[in-house]
């Protein structure tokens, strides 16, 4: 039970809140090592779990990164420190003065250095869709898979997890893959799901627009909105082209002089976005045929599964541990909480029958992060 609070709250108010329901509640190092002890048995669950049932005729796969604020060496130094070596104070008062007093002065930060020492994580989103007549249904039995692994690892499980549920990335099965433009996600779409329609979130390219135009026009005037109204008008229509044109006729308007140089650079920073991806913004043909434009689904669960559980203030993760916490939410959000508790258990038994000797659920040290999918390994699998 605790184990499954931590998955949504910090260890300490997992712990307290337990205490409200619970006659006797485990301290919480050991709610901890507990989490840790279950993240083991993750990466098999995801593996083995069985496939659901009633799937609809068109697979969406969202694919997304968010970063979570990562220990430094300095920090992961004083937490390892003996507590013998430790300054003692009188008071807790005291206690704040001598930790500020003994860390070293920290420089004033430049305007692009980034102070969360941040460890990207890739979150997929899966779900299918039914045809009914000549609209689709859905999003039917969505499922969530997060990790700190490479990028790659997370395209190769969601491979599986396609082969899976019965769609063949190889063949013309319909999937559509819905990405915020990042070249690295691009680029193993092609490799895992070579046929799949790969589709650049309209929302993403909304906001390249509402930038582009603060480059032309006063912030909030009704010029502004007319303009990116009509840009979006033709994105609708599947007029790519003539938004890059309209980008382009408007930075010749703006002349070479010093003021416009930096409006200038936006701008074509802008237009080299938008001709990098046309071929992912056939707006007008997703609509004729009812598919997705936009990656809310995936936004909505970076937020709700990484950020709320991992980047609140004053967190600092190792990203082992952080790897562990993460997947275990993603069953508690998949609604598999008890079929994985439930395979943990089966998995334990076996094992103590084999190796005659009780085995502890609690882990101190987490497992490394997995590893890059074998495809023949996924076939077998799937």
């Amino acid at each position: 039970v605790v184990v499954r609070l931590a998955t949504t709250l910090s260890f300490a108010t997992a712990k307290s809140t337990a205490e409200l329901f619970l006659p006797e509640v485990p301290a919480t190092e050991v709610i901890e090592h507990a989490t840790l002890g279950f993240g083991r048995f993750t990466t098999s669950w995801f593996e083995y779990a069985p496939p659901p049932e009633d799937d609809g005729d068109v697979l969406v796969v969202l694919v997304d990164s968010k970063g979570t604020p990562q220990a430094t060496e300095h920090e992961l130094a004083l937490r390892r420190q003996p507590w013998k070596d430790r300054p003692r104070a009188a008071s807790p008062r005291h206690r704040g003065r001598q930790n500020r007093g003994r860390r070293p002065k920290k420089k004033r930060r430049k305007p692009n250095d980034k102070s969360k020492n941040a460890r990207m994580a890739t979150m997929v989103v899966m779900y299918t869709l039914r045809t009914d007549g000549i609209e689709l249904h859905g999003p039917i039995n969505k499922w969530h898979y997060a990790s700190f692994a490479p990028k790659k690892h997370a395209f190769a499980i969601a491979w599986r997890e396609a082969r899976k549920r019965g769609f063949n990335p190889d063949s013309d099965d319909r999937i559509q893959i819905i990405t915020d433009g990042d070249p690295d996600l691009a680029r193993y779409s092609k490799i895992f799901f070579p046929k799949a329609i790969h589709t650049l979130d309209i929302i993403h390219v909304t906001e390249r627009l509402w930038k582009a135009s603060a480059c032309l026009f006063e912030n909030g005037s009704e010029a502004q909105e007319t303009w990116v109204e009509q840009q979006k008008d033709l994105l609708y229509s599947g007029l790519v082209t003539e938004v890059i044109g309209e980008l382009r006729a408007q930075r010749k308007k703006l002349c070479r002089s010093q003021k416009n140089k930096t409006r200038r650079d936006r701008l074509k920073d802008h237009i080299d976005y938008l001709k990098a991806r046309v071929h992912m913004m056939n707006y007008h043909e997703l609509v004729d045929e009812d598919l997705e434009l936009g990656s809310g689904a995936v936004e909505g669960a970076v937020k709700h599964i990484i950020g709320k559980r991992c980047d609140q203030g004053g967190m600092r993760w190792i990203v082992e541990r952080n790897e562990a916490v993460v997947q275990l939410r993603c069953i508690e959000v998949n609604g598999d909480w008890e079929s994985f508790a439930a395979f943990v258990h089966d998995r334990i038994r076996s094992q103590q029958l084999d190796d005659l000797c009780r085995i502890r659920i609690q882990q101190k040290e987490p497992d490394p992060l997995p590893t890059l999918v074998n495809r023949t390994k996924c076939k077998a699998a799937a």
